[in-house]
């Protein structure tokens, strides 16, 4: 395992149980936790953004304070929904996120899981064409984005412009060179992990997936990689692509661990529909000692196949505790799954 970072969905809610019950507490709690982990060596700090819902939403601003507060450790999304997104306007602010970060953005996208509210991308003004569904409007938002992120330029220069422009067709600005490559799709299927791999994206594969093939989730999870993985060299492409998963794991070292997570409800994969039409397979958590933790983990296939693992976090439990998460896991796990 090459990188380890956090996933955070930036649960909020007033409850007295909550340590997280504002969105302003769901933000600022977000920034804390990412400056946290970069001080304990962890590699990456991601955020889901659902809309609609008590949850982180507007990634950019977040990934802009997160690069303002912070010096070394990646900061992403695990995902953008782009139903939702306009391409244009997005890669405006990816750009500017980006340069405050100074190029540490790691943006992960997709076309989206069912949300709080039916269609919720028509009120943010978008309806996909005739003939389509918003699975193809996501990923012709997509198209749209990775071709702005090239920084070429489209846009026809006024002939009396404000102030000067360089000459030929004009490009966005501001432009972050780079950030086009660090750019990756959140597959649930086999079939949209090759789409990914053949327009150059990256691969996110998160603790659900269609189940395919009746197979255990992190073997099914493993086939998408590899199956990834081929499209990407049969594509061409000249670098090397980046795979990450995400799991719930938990190092039980404390009595408030053992409290929390050592009841050992989760430890087998479950089955449900995300929709009328979609069988999905959820994967397991982990919870247990270290000594157990590291070999139910080295027997997971898709962790062993991706370069980059995303701890899920439990954000409602406040920053000091889901420090302690981390550190637990970097401490005692991570280095016998060949972190570091």
């Amino acid at each position: 395992m090459k990188k380890i970072g956090f996933l955070s969905f930036g649960h909020w809610t007033p409850s007295p149980q909550s340590e997280t019950r504002s969105a302003s507490d769901a933000l600022l709690q977000s920034i804390d936790l990412a400056v946290a982990a970069e001080e304990l060596g962890a590699d990456g700090a991601y955020f889901r953004v659902h809309h609609f819902a008590r949850q982180l939403a507007s990634p950019f601003p977040l990934l802009a304070a997160v690069g303002a507060k912070t010096s070394r450790i990646e900061i992403g999304t695990a995902v953008i929904d782009m139903r939702y997104e306009n391409p244009v306007y997005m890669a405006e602010d990816a750009g500017s996120a980006d340069l405050i970060a100074g190029g540490r953005l790691q943006l992960g996208i997709s076309r989206g899981s069912p949300e709080q509210v039916i269609d919720g991308w028509r009120y943010f003004g978008y309806q996909p064409a005739e003939g389509t569904d918003a699975s193809d409007m996501a990923r012709h938002h997509t198209e749209v984005f990775l071709d702005v992120l090239k920084g070429e330029g489209f846009a026809q220069p006024n002939p009396r412009p404000m102030f000067p422009n360089p000459p030929g067709a004009l490009r966005l600005e501001p432009h972050s060179e780079g950030l086009r490559e660090r750019i990756w799709w959140g597959s649930s299927s086999n079939a949209t992990a090759v789409w990914a791999a053949e327009h150059g994206m990256n691969l996110q594969s998160s603790t659900l997936k269609d189940d395919e093939n009746g197979l255990p989730f992190h073997v099914q999870q493993a086939e998408q990689i590899r199956a990834y993985r081929e499209a990407w060299k049969a594509a061409g492409h000249q670098r090397a692509p980046r795979v990450s998963v995400s799991r719930s794991i938990f190092a039980l070292v404390s009595d408030r661990d053992r409290a929390y997570f050592g009841h050992g409800n989760k430890e087998a994969d479950t089955i449900g529909f995300i929709d009328e039409n979609t069988r999905a397979i959820f994967g397991r958590s982990y919870a247990a000692e270290p000594d157990a933790l590291i070999r139910q983990l080295a027997e997971d296939e898709a962790i062993a196949e991706a370069d980059t693992l995303l701890l899920t976090v439990p954000n409602q439990l406040g920053v000091a505790y889901n420090a302690h998460v981390m550190e637990s896991i970097l401490t005692h796990v991570a280095p016998a799954l060949g972190w570091r």
